[in-house]
């Protein structure tokens, strides 16, 4: 069955509290191409137009941090022509979209394991990062080739390193300093993670830094999400009481 948008009379124009930072599953490109009777390459390119819509409905609505999950450690066991398409999507959205983002202000970020890309895929990472550094307006952070528990291992591997170099001890080690050797490091965790596809588990996703976040799941497939559905996760997530292990507001008054 096809997503039809119920609208978003009791989101659109609201007054909200933002968000410093919403993640993104981006979940059902091949389902959508299913559903219509298209290749998932047909899928995969409609998910990179709808990544364009959601960067740009960010900004205007004063989200400071944007993390996309754009391909984990585990897509690589895809069919490879599969993985190729996805490569080549990644491929022409840095050399299209650059520019765009440069000129918007929009600084952007990577995190996930560069160690075996290919040298054309680094390079282009590597020139997305720097080309944006010094912008301010809004951080689009891309999760690619990313996977949320090799990313602590690594984290676990470099603080081992310091231990047995005799830098630091085990006693040095806390929660802030784990958090320093993740890919993440200096970007504040997020507080609304949103899945599409109706799909309810984080799939490897930033288990380290979603220990507080508020969970949105969405029945659209991602290449139909749009300002629409951004602006219905923000109302879900104002509608919450974000505790963080205490009393809410709620209970203090009882």
């Amino acid at each position: 069955m096809l997503y039809q948008p119920q609208g978003c009379s009791n989101a659109r124009g609201g007054r909200y509290v933002k968000p410093a930072h919403v993640a993104i599953i981006m979940d059902g490109n091949g389902r959508w191409a299913e559903a219509r009777g298209l290749p998932r390459r047909a899928g995969h390119r409609a998910g990179v137009e709808a990544l364009r819509k959601a960067v740009r409905s960010a900004g205007e609505l004063g989200i400071n941090w944007l993390t996309v999950y754009a391909f984990s450690s585990e897509n690589w066991s895809r069919p490879r022509s599969e993985v190729n398409d996805l490569m080549g999507l990644l491929r022409l959205f840095i050399r299209r979209d650059l520019a765009e983002l440069h000129q918007n202000g929009v600084r952007v970020r990577i995190v996930g394991d560069r160690e075996n890309l290919e040298k054309d895929i680094k390079s282009l990472l590597l020139e997305a990062e720097n080309l944006t550094a010094e912008n301010t307006s809004m951080n689009l952070v891309i999760a690619f080739n990313y996977g949320a528990r090799d990313e602590i291992v690594r984290a676990a591997k470099s603080l081992f390193a310091d231990v047995q170099a005799g830098k630091i001890t085990a006693d040095d080690i806390d929660i802030d300093g784990f958090g320093n050797r993740l890919d993440t490091a200096g970007i504040p965790d997020p507080d609304l993670i949103i899945r599409t596809s109706g799909e309810q588990r984080l799939s490897n996703f930033l288990l380290w830094q979603a220990a507080y976040a508020e969970f949105v799941f969405l029945p659209c497939h991602w290449p139909d999400f749009g300002r629409c559905e951004l602006e219905t996760a923000l109302a879900t997530f104002n509608a919450r009481e974000r505790r963080f292990g205490g009393v809410g507001a709620r209970e203090a008054a009882l």
